[in-house]
């Protein structure tokens, strides 16, 4: 029998966390490294069908015009990360996944990003109908070269600054009325991803805290043509790190009076959350969650800095002032150092394999049960780690009941 092949369509290919997914599947797939890392590693699901390393098909979309083999070699100077070893092994592979990988259309790019981009391969786009049209052919062309059975984009692209969405917004008609509109956006560009995802019945999957599928025009598309989707914004280390603390905050109930966390990195995502108006979009999605956590807000400052020889290794330093019995007041402090890319990267693989199980099994529309590996998961109020990921073993166990 065949086996089944999975597209994952990556926006940002080349980027950190799009680069490690590749190199990753193809050094898992050849048996050179084992899966630590991957939740669906866990003895929780590995009975259930999920795809195998090898079963994915890699290609995406860009805005520099690089390779997977030199963005590797690139990430390993400068981080210190990969075996030489392994990227000589996987050289067939990450050469065939760079050969499917697209220009992106230049359209809905923050300025900071669009500073980045060297290919202008692609036509020329004045209009989100025209990007859309762009991108929906590009994955429907790689769907039937690949002879993919399921595809799923997954935007793994830079921050974009906060998009605030409008009437327009609200209706598939609404939107379709302003989509040939010249002039300023009418969406970012990882909303075009939605929507040209959407279209073809397509799974969305937006790592990233920009606005992606997070508005009702594009949930009703979903809806229409019956796609899955998830996010938002990848939960991968510091914030990690608050939605399992507070809860214990909560649970002994101590008094959090102040949490302060400092973040420190320096790969491009950092250079992109060097402006501002990026950056908010992050603070937002990083700070939100103790609130939601406690119950109350107490005094919070979320700092995050680009400092160029860190590299892709990122430090944060929290500092948690709270008060207990008797008034009496104490502190927690944390130091959390992780190498970014090698955080995210497999709990990208992740979400690919568990959305891939969902599309076997039926779903469509939003994949509430993925809430744990996103700081601010779409229709979820919830940030308590353990009550997230206590709805995905459920989750899990209901689905091998179901196919014993």
């Amino acid at each position: 029998m065949a086996r089944r092949r999975v597209g994952l369509w990556l926006v940002g290919a080349f980027g950190g966390v799009g680069t490690t997914m590749t190199v990753g599947l193809a050094a898992m797939a050849r048996g050179l490294s084992d899966q630590t890392g991957l939740t669906t590693d866990l003895p929780a699901f590995r009975d259930l069908p999920l795809p195998a390393p090898g079963d994915f098909v890699v290609g995406g979309h860009e805005i520099r015009e690089t390779t997977f083999d030199a963005s590797a070699e690139e990430f390993r100077a400068a981080s210190g990360v990969f075996d030489a070893e392994w990227l000589r092994a996987c050289r067939e592979e990450l050469a065939a996944a760079s050969a499917r990988v697209r220009p992106a259309p230049r359209y809905g790019l923050s300025p900071t990003v669009a500073k980045l981009g060297d290919w202008n391969a692609s036509a020329p786009v004045g209009t989100a109908r025209q990007a859309i049209d762009q991108i929906a052919a590009d994955l429907e062309a790689f769907v039937k070269a690949e002879k993919v059975d399921h595809l799923i984009v997954l935007n793994v692209s830079s921050t974009e600054p906060p998009f605030r969405t409008a009437t327009a917004h609200e209706t598939i008609d609404g939107l379709e009325a302003v989509l040939d509109r010249p002039g300023d956006p009418v969406l970012p560009s990882s909303s075009l991803y939605a929507l040209a995802a959407f279209r073809g019945g397509h799974t969305y999957i937006n790592f990233t805290p920009s606005l992606g599928a997070s508005f009702p025009a594009a949930h009703a598309l979903a809806e229409k043509t019956g796609a899955l989707y998830a996010g938002k914004d990848g939960k991968t280390g510091e914030t990690l790190m608050k939605t399992v603390l507070a809860p214990m905050f909560a649970a002994r109930n101590f008094k959090v009076m102040s949490w302060v966390g400092h973040n420190i990195f320096g790969n491009r995502d950092g250079v992109v959350l060097d402006d501002p108006t990026n950056k908010s979009s992050k603070v937002e999605t990083k700070d939100k969650v103790i609130t939601e956590i406690l119950g109350y807000k107490p005094a919070s400052v979320v700092s995050i800095e680009y400092v160029p020889d860190m590299g892709d290794w990122k430090t944060a330093w929290d500092h948690i002032h709270f008060k207990g019995f008797l008034g009496t007041k104490m502190a927690l402090q944390f130091t959390w150092q992780g190498c970014d890319s090698l955080l995210a990267a497999p709990l990208g693989v992740d979400l690919a394999r568990l959305a891939d199980l969902e599309k076997r099994r039926g779903g469509k529309g939003l994949m509430k049960h993925l809430s744990c590996f996103f700081k601010g998961p779409e229709g979820d109020p919830e940030n308590d780690f353990f009550k997230q990921f206590a709805h995905l073993e459920a989750y899990a166990a209901k689905a091998n009941a179901e196919s014993r």
